[in-house]
């Protein structure tokens, strides 16, 4: 019940959002691989999850126009827009997030259940998860970040519990989940990197310590001596051949094209040569190594993931834009995109629950904050792609399982008091939970601009995909049609194409060029550089069209 109400609460913004900035490349890069077996567009990402989501128009009959590749978003509007078909196969495009979106959730189920005793505990998590708007919103999109933050949550649970049972079964299952995480998105790697080697820790620290106490830890001690060693080799092998198991199904099945692949892998190769250290041996390692393929397209795609990571991204934070990006990032956007309850009860859980971990020689539930801070430190330290929250919705979860331990512990406390104090704390904290929940109603449908109580001009904070994605141009063609606009002056910025949108006669407002008459600006276009649109700080604006264009009128 909890992912049905969750996926008709995405899908509540399906009529009201017109196609957001990535959704055109996505369905064309999925579209090409369904309907001429090539991936050529925009290989920094991986096909899994763009295949789902070209699934359903590509069965409604969408084609591909074969556009020279690598870029797609020009092949992705003329997809959508082809035969009058916009609405639909846009709507079929966003349905393929939902599986998805399920998967997140029954995830964190998974996660909930081998944590606290309470089955109870696990749903509130659960519950805890699904309120948090940024979650919603993007899981509304044909978009990667919902699949990738439910993959990666799987793959890390997989992890977990192989290195807590040193089992060949669960080494194959941490693969496999690994490898439909890898092939999803490319941040998987450093992600699921890491989480081996800090999970790893976790678990030695504590059976360390449990052999300091001489008592027996609740986590098995860790094996010692040869044999033990062998068995997590090869168990380190099980997991490796079922990941590259998952990446051949994924990259295979397609017609053969080895002079595109090729070319992708030799840039790939050229670009490591030119680095320094790692990258140039990593290089030299490729440019003698022969792969398959399938291979060479993933290695392709990881390289062209970090050849962006290190140009850079245009970004903007509290009024400023950098190409770079700032440390900070993720840490102001957690602050003001999570209800305000979960990020207070988040974090404090999952340090208790660390706390207790320790105490109790339990790695299991060391093991959210552990990945949590992992997540959080490598995305901050050398992410500098700094475009939206949504890149590390995978720290939601671990935050929701914070989240419930802590309402867990203090329902645990009020069973011990008389009852009309029980009654006196059961009040507050039932307010604080229904504050929680409220955004489902008070936000609904726009769960992708949220931000919390704290930020009274989401603006001056944040843009791009945590406000402004190109969303609003259906409801500014609503409002301009109601208020039957003769003419607009427009600055917007999107991938949807305006030129056979049911506009009123346009001008595309260039910056620094005042005008008259009816005037719609999105925020994108004006935090781009804050001096194009400035002189329209001299006026008022007639309203906000949805959550990110303002409508003038210049006499």
């Amino acid at each position: 019940m909890v992912i049905l109400v969750a996926c008709l609460l995405a899908t509540g913004c399906w009529r009201v959002y017109s196609n957001t900035w990535d959704e055109p490349e996505h369905l064309a890069a999925g579209l090409e691989l369904l309907d001429r077996g090539k991936y050529e567009y925009d290989t920094e990402h991986p096909p899994l999850a763009r295949v789902l989501l070209a699934l359903g128009p590509w069965l409604a009959g969408a084609h591909s126009f074969g556009t020279p590749p690598p870029e797609g978003t020009q092949e992705g509007i003329d997809i959508l827009y082809s035969g009058g078909h916009y609405w639909r196969y846009l709507t079929l495009a966003r349905l393929g997030t939902l599986p998805f979106l399920a998967l997140l959730i029954f995830s964190t189920w998974l996660w909930g259940r081998r944590l606290f005793s309470s089955p109870g505990a696990a749903l509130l998590s659960v519950l805890l998860l699904v309120s948090v708007p940024p979650v919603l919103g993007n899981a509304a999109l044909a978009s990667l970040d919902v699949a990738a933050a439910a993959t990666i949550l799987l793959a890390l649970f997989a992890l977990q519990r192989w290195i807590y049972s040193a089992l060949p079964r669960d080494a194959a299952w941490f693969g496999l989940a690994s490898g439909l995480a890898v092939a999803t998105k490319f941040s998987s790697v450093p992600f699921i990197g890491l989480g081996v080697l800090t999970l790893g820790l976790a678990h030695a620290a504590v059976a360390i310590r449990g052999r300091a106490r001489a008592s027996p830890p609740a986590d098995p001690p860790v094996p010692a001596g040869p044999a033990a060693w062998m068995e997590r080799v090869a168990g380190v092998a099980v997991a490796a051949v079922a990941t590259l198991l998952i990446l051949f199904i994924v990259y295979g099945p397609r017609a053969e094209h080895h002079a595109g692949v090729a070319f992708r892998f030799h840039w790939a190769v050229s670009y490591l040569l030119q680095q320094r250290g790692f990258d140039h041996a990593l290089g030299v390692v490729f440019s003698n190594l022969w792969l398959p393929h399938e291979l060479q397209d993933l290695v392709n795609g990881v390289v062209a993931v970090k050849a962006h990571n290190d140009t850079g991204h245009l970004s903007y934070l509290l009024g400023h834009t950098r190409l770079t990006g700032w440390w900070y990032f993720y840490f102001v956007a957690l602050a003001v995109k999570t209800p305000i309850p979960l990020l207070i009860a988040g974090p404090t859980g999952l340090v208790w629950l660390a706390v207790a971990g320790w105490r109790r020689g339990d790695s299991w539930q060391m093991a959210p904050l552990v990945l949590c801070v992992t997540i959080l430190v490598f995305a901050s330290s050398f992410s500098r792609i700094n475009i939206g929250i949504r890149h590390v919705l995978i720290l939601y979860p671990f935050m929701a399982l914070g989240a419930a331990y802590v309402v867990g512990r203090a329902g645990a406390w009020m069973v011990t008091l008389p009852r009309r104090r029980a009654v006196l704390v059961a009040v507050p904290l039932l307010a604080v939970l229904v504050w929680q929940l409220s955004p489902l109603w008070r936000a609904y449908p726009d769960y992708l601009p949220y931000f919390n109580e704290a930020v009274a001009d989401p603006e001056r904070v944040l843009v791009d995909s945590d406000l402004d994605w190109g969303q609003d141009l259906y409801r500014l063609e609503q409002r301009a049609k109601a208020l039957s606009i003769p003419h607009l002056s427009l600055a917007y910025r999107g991938t949807a194409d305006l030129t056979r949108e049911p506009l009123p006669p346009l001008y595309i407002l260039p910056p620094k060029q005042p005008v008259k008459g009816w005037v719609a600006v999105s925020a994108l276009a004006r935090t781009r550089n804050t001096a194009d649109y400035a002189w329209l700080n001299a006026f008022t604006p007639l309203e906000r069209v949805g959550k990110t264009i303002d409508l003038y009128f210049i006499p």
